[in-house]
C-alpha cells in the first residue's frame, strides 16, 4: 500500500477510510480501531477482536503439569514444561 488515500472529515468529525485500506486491514461494519497522534500524524490501527485473540490462544500448546505437595513435577509426563519455564 505505497499509495497515499484521502479522506475526507464529516460535519459530525467522521472520517470515512478508503475502501483500499478498510480491505487490506480486514475491517468491517463494527470494526474497533484506535488512534495515536504521534508528530503530528494520526496512526489507525485496527483492534483485535474476540475471534483475533481465540486463534491466537488456539495456538499456543498446551502441556497439562501435575505438581506435588513438593513443588515437583514429573519430566516424562511434562517434557516441555522446564523449556517453557526457562525460556517463555
Amino acid at each position: 500500500m505505497d499509495n497515499p488515500y484521502t479522506g475526507k472529515i464529516s460535519q459530525k468529525g467522521q472520517l470515512v477510510i478508503p475502501a483500499a485500506i478498510r480491505k487490506a486491514l480486514g475491517l468491517d461494519k463494527g470494526s474497533k480501531v484506535s488512534f495515536e497522534v504521534k508528530n503530528n500524524e494520526v496512526i489507525v490501527k485496527k483492534l483485535p477482536t474476540a475471534l483475533d485473540w481465540s486463534n491466537l490462544i488456539a495456538e499456543l500448546p498446551e502441556e497439562k503439569v501435575e505438581i506435588d505437595k513438593n513443588g515437583q513435577y514429573d519430566p516424562k509426563k511434562s517434557p516441555n514444561f522446564h523449556d517453557w519455564m526457562v525460556n517463555g
